[in-house]
């Protein structure tokens, strides 16, 4: 029994941990032109903070989300550096299987991109260079300082490149399988329609906007599969089961990337750190990390997100048997106006400061 409870711990860890869900938004199809990278992200590691790293030598400067304890901030899980390079990724489950005992190396490689990186090029030519098995089974998501957008399914060996040029809707998506891999294999099919079923309207009206994410389906429960809307179902208590956020999401963030004329300092990581549907956003620029999402708590920890960490154990509050797989909807909703407006006033304030920015420009001109 001991072992049977073992094996079955180590299945529910493995099931938490794969479930990020992801998307490129072209900005032909947002409301103000700026192409978005988004991910919501899930993990084993509660603890999230993000920080800045100086640029170094011939490396550029970057700022990104790190697990709490990564004092060396060694492993980068989204973020963008000086030159308007932004980069995030979601495991895939279903790409050529990973015999090497060299894995989870996926945000060692973020870094270096990072670090080095300027153009989708430049992460070719890096994900070319890197010595193999790159001890990656990822769908890289990227952004350059020029506009471009593409997924690279990436395994040990190789990648295959997904242009958003080419995505007729102006988006694309990816949870835990990849396009070019085996058939059916993976995981995240539900959460994909999840997504899908938020952006596609917003995509066919051209008005995407980073709310969206941040304020939508990260905060959204509802179930493609099913075709029910929990938080609106009046119940109190839902199995967390193929939602979008789950009590193993960490951040969701959404990057925001440049219009032309612009540079890197008009970007913005629209970031939600800690559990999404109690936490609200932060406005992150590449040269300002907001002090409560940097790690200033012992442990390399942000005091933020460990804010939004004992929320979530309201949400999950049954302890005994199997309650830790129910949440607490009505929890949620004692939360959340607050947090939707903490959100509302972080985007007025940002958006403040590049329209002053934008009428200077205007007015020197």
């Amino acid at each position: 029994m001991k072992k049977f409870l073992l094996i079955l711990s180590l299945l529910l860890s493995v099931q938490a941990s794969i479930a990020c869900t992801s998307a490129i938004i072209s900005g032909k199809v947002t409301k103000n032109g700026r192409p978005l990278l988004w991910k919501h992200r899930d993990t084993g590691n509660e603890q999230n903070f993000i920080a800045r790293v100086a640029p170094e030598g011939n490396k550029y400067g970057f700022v990104a989300l790190y697990n709490g304890g990564d004092s060396l901030l060694e492993s980068a899980w989204m973020g963008m550096n000086d030159a308007g390079f932004a980069i995030m990724n979601t495991a895939s489950y279903n790409l050529m299987p990973d015999t090497a005992k060299f894995v989870d190396q996926e945000g060692v490689v973020m870094r270096k991109a990072l670090e080095t990186c300027r153009t989708l090029i430049d992460f070719e030519n890096l994900l070319a260079s890197l010595p193999k098995p790159l001890g990656v089974q990822a769908n890289f998501g990227v952004l350059d300082a020029n506009g471009n957008g593409a997924y690279y399914e990436t395994d040990d060996h190789n990648f295959t490149r997904f242009l958003l040029e080419n995505a007729g809707e102006g988006f694309l998506i990816r949870t835990n399988y990849s396009v070019n891999g085996k058939e059916d294999g993976g995981y995240g099919y539900i959460r994909e329609n999840n997504a899908r079923y938020w952006i596609e309207p917003h995509a066919a009206s051209r008005d995407i906007i980073p709310e969206l994410f941040t304020e939508g389906i990260s905060r959204s429960f509802y179930h493609s599969l099913i075709g029910r809307d929990f938080m609106n179902s009046g119940d109190r208590w839902a199995v967390d089961q193929d939602f979008v956020p789950r009590k193993s999401s960490s951040a969701s963030i959404v990057i925001e990337g440049m219009l032309p004329g612009e540079t890197p300092e008009d970007m913005t990581m629209w970031s939600v750190v800690g559990y999404p549907p109690v936490s609200h956003v932060h406005a992150v620029t590449i040269n300002d990390v907001p002090e409560e999402l940097q790690p200033t708590l012992p442990g390399f920890k942000s005091p933020y997100c460990q804010e939004t960490i004992d929320r979530k154990n309201e949400v999950f509050s049954i302890k005994r048997g199997s309650g830790s797989h129910y949440l607490d909807l009505f929890k949620i909703k004692e939360y959340e106006p607050e947090q939707l407006r903490l959100s509302e006033e972080s985007y007025k304030i940002r958006r403040s400061e590049l329209n002053r920015k934008r009428l200077k420009v205007i007015e020197k001109d």
